[in-house]
């Protein structure tokens, strides 16, 4: 799945480490996740779009997602 972290954390001037704390992971989960060999955990999506402001929209793209 693909998603904006990356984008979102270079202009907030974070380090992975930095938003891996903030939101309660590890820096590999946010390494695996921006490079898309994870997929977040509804939890983790609504951390993450939390602590940037935004909807889990507006952080992850599911337009990929098969139709279920």
């Amino acid at each position: 799945m693909k998603n904006r972290i990356r984008e979102l954390r270079k202009e907030a001037r974070l380090s992975q480490e930095e938003l891996a704390l903030a939101v309660g992971t590890t820096r590999q989960t946010i390494t695996s996740l921006e490079v898309g060999k994870y997929t977040a955990s509804l939890k983790l999506a609504y951390k993450i779009a939390k602590y940037f402001n935004l909807t889990i929209e507006e952080v992850f793209d599911f337009e990929d997602m098969e139709e279920m």
